[in-house]
């Protein structure tokens, strides 16, 4: 399945054209709260829901849906996600907020977080090496930690999903209390 893109200079044009521009930011509200682009909203991949989303749209159903993430791979899943629930209109910013930030275009900083790649980067380290330790020091079953997270990374690679990922974007560290300031949100 081919999704469309758009350079984030090329969205922000419309904008400044004046066309309705709906964008999702679908990483977590943490990351979301940390920097995010002006004109988004949040609503994380993992509370996606395509048939929601699409009822709670305040502009036109003809007008394209722009996701955004961090560098483009959830916004990617989000597109697919709608286009699988039968809404083909959807558009990935490529590069997500790091290319838009990048780029110079207007962002909202809040207070700094660690991003869900890097929180995977620690996890799956951290697995590796206790697996490691644990396999040499106290029993050799603990090297099949090791090859499990070896095994869930080429997974990943191959899938382009992560479940690590998943897992560690719905833990209490990545939520927020209060729903961010630019919830609200929706065309611009």
């Amino acid at each position: 399945m081919t999704v469309t893109t758009i350079s984030p200079r090329e969205l922000n044009a419309m904008r400044l054209r004046g066309e309705p521009v709906e964008l999702i930011d679908v990483r977590t509200p943490v990351e979301f709260q940390e920097v995010h682009a002006d004109a988004a909203r949040n609503v994380p991949l993992d509370a996606l829901d395509p048939a929601a989303l699409v009822q709670a749209r305040q502009g036109s159903a003809d007008r394209p849906l722009y996701f955004i993430c961090r560098s483009g791979g959830r916004a990617k899943q989000a597109c697919e996600k709608l286009i699988t629930a039968g809404h083909a209109n959807v558009v990935n910013v490529e590069g997500g907020t790091s290319a838009w930030t990048e780029a110079g275009l207007p962002v909202v900083r809040g207070k700094k977080a660690v991003s869900l790649e890097r929180q995977v980067r620690i996890a799956a380290g951290l697995l590796v090496l206790l697996g490691a330790v644990l396999g040499g020091l106290v029993h050799r079953a603990f090297f099949l930690l090791p090859a499990f997270v070896g095994a869930g990374l080429v997974f990943s690679g191959v899938t382009d999903t992560c479940g690590m990922g998943l897992l560690l974007a719905r833990m209490p560290w990545n939520r927020t209390k209060a729903p961010p300031t630019c919830a609200a949100k929706t065309a611009i």
